[in-house]
């Protein structure tokens, strides 16, 4: 390399400033000003798009292309536009530049940025290109540059997070691993019409193909990796970063806010505004992080990496420890051990390539050979094996790498076929054959090579941009979108089941009062209706409104999430009402209905909700109505509060404050009042119960309504998630671990005292009780207990009140009890009338009278009361009623 030591003569710059600043195009306006000038660019991309523009200005045959993988350099070129790693080293140019510098600070490719920085100069001009935050590294070790800061062309801002579906068109979302890029690009298609691809895998003409696509306007979308933040310049008005963490291949990391800048920084170019935000897992970014990148501040590099550039080739031993030199500079650091380096060392484990390497010729094509790249990056020991393979090619007696063992290996990628992956991964191998034959020497034909290579690079970079587009982009979608922004007048076709087909595609269907797109049109939907095509479903909806008003109830039904049907399609839900018997009806949102229109279709639910609860729940409806007084009117109350089912205990007083009337009354109403509950049994039918359980969802508004429990049960256990009001709400109440329907329960009650009366005493609860309760042995004890009853040792039961009676003891005979002094007829009618409204007075503590001790002082006996007299009055009602009857063995 001829450097250049005359400092007066030649001007060094440093252009730094954030994105869309025009530094690229600056250094081509000055490049193009001298007689000849070489910049370095950090993507082989970047190198293929500037040497367009400089081949434009000066023609192909002054203008030279040289990256790793492509050479061409006219016999008379006098502008090169290179990768970093191939800006030749024999040659002298007025003008040098290098862009990116801030790469400087790359752990794997900066030592190569950092040599050029340090070494690399035009005769006349050089100039380096960057972000602001390696201005103070540049200045330690380049003292004698000059600084130019360029601001921002546009304002760059931050909007926050968006799911996918809401980003706006023209915008890019970057994710950093190919899996996550072909997911959002699937999203991406199905939803509108499809995207462009960019990856740092790639082949420039691929990369080209995808990009037209975004550029023309046939996609509105493009999906990327990190590689669109180097340069890539196109309308892109929004950046959406789908992550911020990356493997950067050796660690999973964040990305720094300068780098997330890089990336952002492409949205809004030349004066155009732009914007970035977060998508997808990426919720938000941290408020400094937003300031910092809003404001183009960050902190400053505090190094850069360097590896020694002047290796001595004397001996293995010798390129080692040149390559392990360290630097004398506090800006420098040691780069971390490169690909290249640990290839040397996989070669150097082999004996025989160790024995070839021997001469100072011999290392160096050693390294050459190391350094040839693995663009796979498969990392395995497949390509080491090969490049010895190749150096001992070299370095046998040919001396170059023979024709035919390289045909065999490239004919084994000349193959369009597999999937996008597969094709991503032969042009990876491709081009290390291409780099090969850009190495002259190495070859006996390296024109032919390099003509082959690339022409294969070129097939499979057409077929995967194929297999890119037709994965990725619906074209018959896109075509529409595009049309849709034209404003043309589309071909609109609605049938009579409501199928809406536009310009071809089936986009979805009209259910109900609401526009339902297939899965894959969900955004292309929302245009259409934004378009001439929803003015025919707008005239649609007026008639479907129109017949919703005229059909009778039968046409309606409900679901048990609370969903009102007509004709079989959603079109309304429940919603809680003024009272738990009338639940308002309230119709499903939609952007075709109008508020008057909506008014109407509510009335008409309304009314049918009505006829509904009448049909199912009239018995509740007409106790309710019915001309009661009294108690019995507010027994009614609490039983249609309840739907229908109310414990007994909870309304003690008030059954036995009824009258005979009152309950003449509530059994003409279908009102039953049993040992244990007080229900009406039409009201535990499916079709009530199902209407009640939805009526007392919707009205408690607990949550997620739950479908009634299945038909034909009489008991089942309730799960955690189930409200206890629900079950009694389908008429189920709680009886032991289990709750069992009303009827069933009162069933079980009468069973239990009809034994009770059969046997006299205790009896067993056998195979008619389970059979009853539908349930399980071990769940019947509890059942029993909830009915009053108790359990003796024997497992026979009886009732609790028994619990304390005397048991008879061998030899003895129970004492007969004394039977309980009988209350007047007087006070018993007071009683009942106290119990009707008028409050107890409170009753003073009965003192025990006397003794009676005449019979024992041979006094004359008390008066004997009659047989009626001594007979106890019982509640008829009771559960314990039937003990009257039993007659007990003495």
């Amino acid at each position: 390399m001829q450097i250049d030591t005359s400092r007066e003569r030649a001007q060094i710059t440093a252009v730094l400033g954030p994105t869309n600043t025009g530094k690229t195009h600056l250094a081509m306006e000055r490049m193009l000003a001298h007689g000849s000038g070489v910049i370095g660019f950090p993507l082989r991309l970047l190198a293929r798009e500037n040497y367009e523009r400089a081949v434009k200005a000066k023609g192909v045959g002054q203008v030279a292309l040289i990256t790793g993988e492509e050479k061409i350099v006219p016999a008379n070129a006098r502008y090169f536009l290179t990768t970093v790693e191939s800006m030749p080293s024999d040659q002298g140019f007025e003008f040098a530049a290098i862009d990116e510098i801030q790469m400087c600070a790359d752990a794997d490719r900066g030592h190569v940025f950092t040599d050029r920085l340090l070494n690399y100069r035009g005769s006349l001009e050089t100039m380096f290109l960057g972000a602001e935050t390696i201005k103070g590294v540049i200045q330690a070790l380049v003292p004698e540059v000059e600084f130019q800061t360029r601001p921002r062309l546009s304002t760059l801002r931050y909007t926050g997070y968006k799911k996918f579906t809401r980003l706006k068109p023209r915008s890019c979302i970057v994710a950093f691993s190919a899996n996550d890029v072909y997911s959002i690009a699937e999203l991406i298609r199905r939803q509108s019409g499809g995207a462009a691809i960019v990856m740092g895998a790639l082949s420039p003409r691929t990369r080209n193909a995808q990009v037209e696509m975004f550029q023309s306007g046939d996609v509105d979308y493009l999906v990327a990796t990190d590689a669109v933040g180097m340069g890539l310049n196109m309308d892109v008005d929004h950046v959406a970063l789908a992550a911020t963490r990356k493997f950067d291949g050796r660690i999973m990391r964040d990305l720094q806010p300068a780098e997330l800048a890089q990336i952002s920084g492409r949205a809004g170019r030349h004066m155009n505004d732009g914007s970035f935000g977060t998508t997808g897992d990426v919720t938000g970014l941290g408020a400094n992080a937003v300031e910092a990148i809003e404001q183009h501040n960050f902190a400053p590099l505090p190094f850069v990496f360097w590896r020694n550039a002047r290796l001595d080739f004397g001996s293995i031993k010798k390129l080692k420890d040149s390559l392990a030199e360290r630097p004398d500079h506090g800006a420098l650091r040691r780069a971390r051990e490169a690909d290249d380096e640990q290839v040397l060392d996989a070669l150097l484990g082999d004996e025989s390539i160790q024995a070839l390497a021997t001469s100072t010729d011999a290392v160096r094509t050693l390294w050459d050979v190391a350094r040839i790249p693995d663009f796979r990056k498969i990392h395995t020991d497949e390509h080491p094996q090969l490049l010895g393979r190749i150096y001992q090619h070299l370095m046998s007696t040919e001396g170059r790498i023979p024709d035919e063992w390289i045909a065999e290996r490239v004919k084994r990628i000349e193959r369009t076929d597999g999937d996008i992956d597969t094709l991503m991964g032969r042009i990876a191998a491709i081009r290390t054959w291409t780099f090969v034959a850009h190495q002259g020497a190495w070859l006996q034909s390296p024109l032919q090579w390099q003509e082959r290579t690339r022409a294969i690079e070129d097939t499979l970079s057409d077929a995967l941009h194929e297999k890119l587009t037709q994965r990725f982009v619906d074209k018959r979608t896109s075509q529409l979108v595009k049309t849709l922004k034209d404003d043309v007048p589309l071909a609109t076709a609605l049938h009579d089941d409501g199928t809406l087909e536009v310009e071809g595609h089936h986009l979805g269907n009209l259910s109900g009062f609401r526009f339902v797109p297939t899965e894959s049109e969900t955004s292309l939907a929302a245009k259409i209706l934004d378009s001439a095509a929803g003015k025919a479903l707008r005239a649609k909806i007026a008639d479907r409104v129109a017949m919703l008003e005229a059909d009778a109830d039968g046409a309606f039904t409900f679901t048990p999430d609370g969903r009102v049907h007509w004709r079989g399609e959603p079109v309304a839900k429940f919603a809680k009402g003024g009272e738990l018997l009338r639940p308002h009806i309230s119709a499903l949102s939609s952007d075709l209905l109008e508020h008057e229109q909506k008014e109407r279709i509510e009335k008409r639910l309304n009314a049918w909700a009505g006829d509904l609860v009448r049909d199912r729940l009239g018995l509740l409806l007409a106790a309710r109505e019915a001309p009661l007084h009294g108690v019995a009117r507010g027994l009614v109350y609490q039983l249609t509060e309840s739907l229908g089912a109310l414990p007994r205990h909870e309304a003690d007083e008030e059954i036995k404050a009824l009258s005979r009337e009152d309950r003449h009354e509530l059994r003409r109403l279908g009102v039953r009042i049993g040992r244990h509950l007080i229900y009406i049994p039409a009201l535990l039918r499916p079709a009530a119960a199902e209407l009640s359980v939805l009526l007392w969802g919707v009205f408690e508004d607990t949550g997620p309504l739950l479908a009634p429990p299945p038909a034909g049960r009489v008991s089942l256990k309730r799960e955690k998630h189930e409200p206890e009001g629900w079950l009694r709400a389908a008429g189920f109440h709680p009886a032991g671990a289990l709750f069992v329907r009303a009827d069933m329960l009162e069933r079980i009650a009468e069973l239990a005292w009809k034994r009770l009366e059969a046997t006299k005493g205790a009896f067993e609860a056998n195979e008619d009780f389970l059979s009853l309760a539908g349930c399980a042995a071990g769940d019947l004890p509890g059942i029993m207990v909830s009915l009053g009853f108790h359990a003796d040792k024997d497992g026979k039961w009886t009732p609790k009140s028994w619990r304390n009676r005397p048991q008879n003891k061998p030899g003895h005979k129970n004492k007969p009890r004394k039977a309980k002094p009988v209350t007047p007829p007087d006070a018993t009618a007071a009683k009942a009338k106290s119990s009707e409204g008028v409050a107890k007075p409170d009753r003073a503590p009965k003192k025990r009278a006397p003794k009676d001790k005449s019979r024992r002082q041979g006094g004359a006996k008390r008066p004997q009361q009659s047989a009626k007299a001594r007979e106890p009055q019982f509640d008829p009602d009771s559960p314990f009623a039937k003990l009257k009857d039993l007659k007990l063995k003495s």
